[in-house]
């Protein structure tokens, strides 16, 4: 009896057994899921040797001056943030998902829309809002006739405490869509248990849902510190010298590459302390359901003054990170005369439609390649190498532009040098300094987004239709076109736009990649507000905004159909 016809009756080896048949073509995948996985991890491992080995050695000078400040900043900001996502973002979640008080239904995916607003564009409006000059002080001092900054007391927005604000205001909702989609999918048997021994509502949070719900709050919080670590524009227009800040100065005011990817290997560090933190804070808790059926969560009733403390509680963070910005966005860019609308913006919006739709392009490209390979027989090591190829998201930014930007200029040099050589022509710039440095970066930053929902996809076909393709003569690339393809157009879809949406955003990795008299939106509103010109980029920072709307609306119906038995599009 032949291994297909043992398959498809059902008594033979597993689709694992079929795709590892000779022949099959699964090696061919798997070569390639090796080759793609190096490709991304390159750029760690020109970051490692550029710092262990730097042309010019600077690292005892900056540990002995800079470092230890850029450390202790960056500590400081993490801890901020890290404390107030935890608050604001677990808090909410227990209000929407248990409670019922005026405005519920709103809150459940209203709260996921300041994951739209980049920390850089938040930064930028609440200083144009709350600096002396700025509308909220000149009415005060109007008021109370004051006249200088002696006669009264403001807190000074461009300031460490201002920053952890403004990134706390946007990454909460990492921290908020994790924790609501646990508290959901949580037992309600549990806490009304918890009810009968005696706990009350707020000491069954305490004490029952916070420890069931901690290994996804800490995946949160650990996801909103490496956004983070991440930024870029909001610590530079604050002047808070974290380490981000810190790899710019060095790399492009001090043009030392060496010391940069030292600093970059700190930062490395600390992603993986992260990580690591996250992983041992889950090792040993495993929470299981006792039952299979479980019923509908009628919350607990709040009423008078709790009620509306709980809508308050879930408005402020709504309008503060969303709301009111967005509203300054959309008053400048549509009354103010010296808005943006000219060529240039439209100019500059695109080259960020186009490197966003070319970067999802790919990225679910290698992202289907990979979570395919690993379907057909992958052995442990093509499965940790397809693994590595989604670290690419933690690392920042500006740390991926140095481990891109170094082995494409050693390219480019040495093309240069042998053609000058050879021939005496000069190839110029072929990959450094051009989009496809920038396409790469970004395929590499972003993969892990579009491989998780392309292998949630996956993994949603019963590889009994797979080996029925498989019996039936189809190789694997066939089966992948004929089958699956169709079957995962939906995750393929919803990963491509996630890609799109967060290249649309990203700024550091692109002010240092991106060739001359080449702008995104994000690069242009980054230039014009850091010159004080907040309307003048309004029309390019609601357009970024915008980009960000329909990836969080659908999370949130993700999040909202999490707990069994709940149905799809309530939203």
């Amino acid at each position: 009896m032949t291994v297909e016809a043992d398959a498809f009756r059902g008594t033979g080896p597993s689709l694992d057994d079929v795709a590892a048949v000779p022949g099959n073509g699964h090696r061919r995948w798997h070569v390639a899921a090796v080759a793609v996985a190096g490709l991304v991890a390159l750029p760690v491992l020109a970051i490692a040797w550029t710092a262990l080995f730097p042309t010019e050695n600077i690292w005892p000078h900056l540990a002995s001056t800079v470092l230890p400040g850029y450390v202790l900043t960056s500590l400081l900001l993490m801890a901020g943030v890290g404390l107030g996502t935890f608050v604001i973002g677990t808090g909410t979640a227990w209000l929407v998902a248990m409670c019922r008080f005026p405005g519920k239904r709103l809150f459940e995916w209203a709260l996921l829309l300041p994951l739209a607003m980049p920390g850089y564009l938040i930064a930028y409006v609440y200083t144009d809002l709350l600096e002396f000059a700025g509308p909220l002080q000149g009415a005060l001092r109007e008021i109370f006739g004051w006249s200088t900054k002696r006669d009264y007391w403001f807190p000074e927005i461009r300031s460490l405490g201002g920053a952890i604000a403004m990134l706390t205001l946007v990454l909460y909702p990492y921290v908020y869509a994790l924790a609501r989609a646990t508290f959901l999918e949580q037992s309600i048997c549990v806490l009304e248990v918890s009810r009968t021994l005696g706990r009350g509502t707020w000491r069954a949070l305490r004490d029952v849902a916070l420890p069931l719900a901690r290994p996804a709050i800490a995946v949160g919080v650990t996801l909103a510190l490496m956004e983070c670590l991440n930024d870029f524009g909001t610590v530079d227009f604050f002047a808070v010298r974290t380490l981000t800040a810190g790899v710019f100065d060095v790399w492009l005011r001090m043009g030392n590459a060496g010391g940069a990817a030292q600093i970059a290997l700190v930062m490395l560090g600390f992603v993986v302390l992260l990580i690591w933190a996250e992983r041992r804070s889950r090792a040993r808790q495993r929470f299981h359901h006792t039952s299979s059926k479980l019923r509908p969560i009628e919350g607990i009733a709040l009423r008078g003054g709790r009620a509306w403390a709980a809508t308050a509680a879930c408005t402020l963070p709504i309008l503060l990170g969303f709301a009111v910005p967005v509203s300054i966005l959309a008053d400048y860019a549509f009354t103010s005369p010296s808005a943006e609308w000219s060529a240039a913006f439209f100019r500059h919006a695109l080259n960020s439609l186009g490197l966003s739709a070319s970067a999802a392009l790919l990225a679910v490209t290698l992202a289907t390649l990979l979570a395919y390979a690993a379907r057909q027989g992958a052995n442990r090591l093509v499965k940790a190498t397809i693994r590595l190829a989604s670290v690419g998201y933690a690392i920042p930014g500006a740390v991926l532009a140095i481990g891109v930007l170094i082995p494409f200029a050693a390219f480019d040099n040495t093309v240069d040098a042998f053609l000058r050589q050879t021939i005496g022509v000069s190839s110029g710039l072929i990959l450094s300094g051009t989009v496809a440095a920038l396409l790469f970066a970004y395929t590499v930053r972003f993969l892990a987004v579009s491989l998780g929902s392309v292998e949630a996809g996956f993994g949603r076909i019963t590889p009994s239709m797979e080996m029925a393709a498989r019996t039936l003569g189809h190789s694997p690339s066939a089966t992948l076109r004929r089958l699956h393809l169709p079957m995962i157009r939906g995750s393929v879809l919803t990963g491509g736009l996630l890609v799109f949406v967060d290249t649309m955003k990203e700024l550091p990795a692109t002010l240092v990649l991106r060739p001359f008299n080449f702008d995104t939106l994000a690069t242009f509103v980054y230039q014009y507000a850091s010159d004080e010109r907040l309307a003048a980029s309004a029309p390019a920072a609601l357009a970024i905004v915008l980009s960000g709307i329909i990836p969080v609306l659908l999370l949130a119906r993700s999040v909202g159909s999490s707990r069994p038995g709940t149905r799809r599009g309530t939203y």
